[in-house]
Parts: C-alpha cells; sequence; structure tokens
C-alpha cells in the first residue's frame, strides 16, 4: 500500500476518533431525556418517554437559574465586548516594549484560578458593603472573559490594513466616522464571535460563580446543587435543547454567512 493512502487512513481514523470522542457524551446525555430511569443514565435502558421534558417544563427553580444565567450573560456581554475591543485597539497602537508588558497584564486575569478571582471580588466589594449577588457575578466573570474578547478582537487586528484609516482621514472623516465606517465593519466578525463566547463563558463558569452568588442561583450551581441532592433527566432535557438550538443557531449563522459573501 502507499504511503499516501496509509496516511489518507491514519487520517480518517483519527477523524472519527476524535468525532466520537467529542460527540458521544453529548449523544449519551441527549439519549438519557428520553429513558425512564429517574437517574440519568443509557444503561439499563428501561423504555422510551418523554417525561423528563415535562419535568422540565414545571420546574420553576430550573427556569429560574436558567433566567439568572442569562440575565447575567447578557450583562457581562455589554460589559465585555466594549472593554475588550478598545483593550485590543489600545494594544496594537503601542511599542513593541510597552506592548509585551501591557499585554501580560491584561492577560494575567485569565492565568488566575477561577477561586481566586471568585475570592478577590467578594472580599473587595464586600469592603464597599456590596454583598453577592447578579452585580458581583457579572463583575467577577468580566475580570477574565474580558481577555477572550480582547485576544480575539488582537487577532482580527492584525489583519487588518491601517493604510485604510489613513485613507479616509486623508479624505476628510474625522476618527470617529473612520471607526465607525472602516475599522468596526472589519471587526465585526470578531465582535460577534466574542459575544458569543463570552455567553458560553459566562453561563458555563461555576468556580468563580459560586463564590459571589449570594442568594442567587445560575444554571451551573444549581445542577451542581442537583448532583447532590439528586439529579433526573430533566436536567438533561434542558441541556437536549440547549444543544440543538446552539446547533441551529450556528447552521443559520453559516447560511447567512455564505449568503452575504456569494
Amino acid at each position: 500500500m502507499r504511503p499516501e493512502r496509509i496516511f489518507g487512513a491514519m487520517f480518517w481514523l483519527y477523524l472519527m476518533v476524535f468525532a466520537a470522542y467529542l460527540f458521544a457524551p453529548l449523544i449519551i446525555m441527549g439519549a438519557a431525556s428520553f429513558n425512564e430511569s429517574r437517574f440519568p443514565t443509557v444503561i439499563p435502558w428501561q423504555g422510551t418517554t418523554t417525561e423528563w421534558f415535562a419535568a422540565m417544563w414545571a420546574d420553576a427553580a430550573m427556569w429560574q437559574s436558567l433566567w439568572t444565567s442569562v440575565l447575567v450573560a447578557v450583562c457581562v456581554v455589554v460589559i465585555v465586548v466594549p472593554v475588550g475591543t478598545a483593550a485590543a485597539l489600545v494594544l496594537t497602537s503601542l511599542h513593541a516594549r510597552a506592548r509585551s508588558f501591557a499585554y501580560a497584564v491584561m492577560v494575567s486575569p485569565l492565568l488566575t484560578p477561577g477561586v481566586v478571582i471568585g475570592i478577590s471580588t467578594l472580599i473587595l466589594w464586600r469592603q464597599m458593603g456590596v454583598g453577592g449577588g447578579v452585580f458581583l457575578i457579572v463583575l467577577a466573570q468580566s475580570t477574565f472573559i474580558i481577555c477572550y474578547v480582547m485576544l480575539m478582537v488582537m487577532a482580527r487586528l492584525q489583519r487588518f490594513d491601517r493604510t485604510q484609516e489613513e485613507a479616509a482621514l486623508g479624505l476628510g472623516a474625522n476618527r470617529v466616522m473612520v471607526f465607525r465606517r472602516v475599522t468596526l465593519p472589519f471587526l465585526r466578525p470578531a465582535l460577534i464571535a466574542s459575544a458569543g463566547l463570552a455567553v458560553l463563558q459566562s453561563i458555563e463558569n461555576y468556580n468563580t460563580t459560586l463564590f459571589v452568588r449570594g442568594f442567587e442561583t445560575p444554571l451551573t450551581v444549581f445542577i451542581a446543587t442537583k448532583v447532590r441532592t439528586g439529579l433526573t433527566p430533566a436536567v438533561n432535557a434542558l441541556a437536549l435543547i440547549i444543544i440543538v438550538a446552539t446547533v441551529i443557531g450556528a447552521i443559520a449563522y453559516e447560511v447567512a454567512r455564505r449568503r452575504r459573501a456569494a
């Protein structure tokens, strides 16, 4: 057998193993939401049912926790997208030596354990008389999610031709108009992607959120509590709906992007 065919076979084998490793847990989790077992499992299969979807709709505490997570995620996006974009613009405009120092400082929250961020945020704001709740969750999560936005926007800016801004300024446009008409449209894909990433990072965060939540119960904390007190496949049903909605949204975005590019 020729080396090209061996390499091709190994590549497709690796691709299938990787896909199985990536999607098998999601498939098992989704299948567990249709099993009659009161514990989220597929073995043994006790029969097919949709009762867990009904239980999900009737679980007011679960929907309240989901609403809290969505509210926090929206607030986080409102903060991190403009601040992260501004940080990326500042970094790309600095000289090399100053850029290296500023980059290390701005990325440091990403390297800090979430537990440390949560505890330090709680201690700081308690000194000012502010207790745990949605406000502190948003601030604590924004501390490190800003770094993701900054890195994604910086990566996009590396491909930006600065002569476009100079040409617009030479034609009489002011700085605000240049940013709104030239820079911002170029950054739009990175901003949309970073906003989506910020939402996902916010909703799935647990370590930081646990220390600053106060009396609020976001979805991750709710699920962790359920694991200790008794988890049911109703959580799997909610997760399956979120996954399906995410996939549909990703497909819709890709179709719209290709239509615009055509």
